[in-house]
């Protein structure tokens, strides 16, 4: 007897679902992936669950450091078409919903100068070295909370 598949696309979904399901999944990935599809996506996207905490980089699981190390992820930043996209059209559009970035050293600057963070508080800074923070941060009002590790 053939078994019958039914299709069910995301648009079908009801909001509380796709809640569930996108609470399942990095915010980066789920901006860069569906913002811009169309407006009802838009609309649940544009929430501040989905933009006040983003991790603009890869982290890659590396079970040889494991054992020795606290982490067992190694960062790197993100690839340079998922970058670009942030940088010219994402950031701008969710500039003023942010209040925490999660950011690696070599796109770090790329991404604080895309636009302005009118509610950032938060920013963790990950494969960067003191003399790099010292520069960029020179003059401006900072409050450390925590410090640069190599997490």
């Amino acid at each position: 007897m053939p078994m019958e598949y039914s299709s069910i696309h995301l648009n079908n979904l009801p909001d509380e679902i796709l809640l569930i399901i996108f609470n399942k999944l990095n915010n980066a990935t789920l901006l860069y992936s569906l913002l811009g599809v169309n407006k009802r996506l838009n609309k649940i996207l544009y929430d501040s669950i989905f933009t006040n905490h983003l991790s603009l980089l890869r982290r890659q699981s590396n079970h040889l450091i494991a054992f020795r190390s606290l982490s067992s992820h190694l960062i790197y930043p993100l690839v340079d078409q998922i970058l670009d996209r942030f940088c010219t059209e994402i950031l701008s559009e969710i500039h003023d919903k942010i209040e925490w970035l999660d950011l690696e050293s070599s796109s770090m600057e790329r991404i604080l100068l895309a636009t302005n963070y009118p509610h950032l508080s938060g920013l963790r800074l990950y494969n960067i070295q003191a003399e790099k923070a010292v520069h960029l941060f020179s003059g401006m009002k900072v409050s450390i909370t925590s410090m640069i590790s190599n997490r």
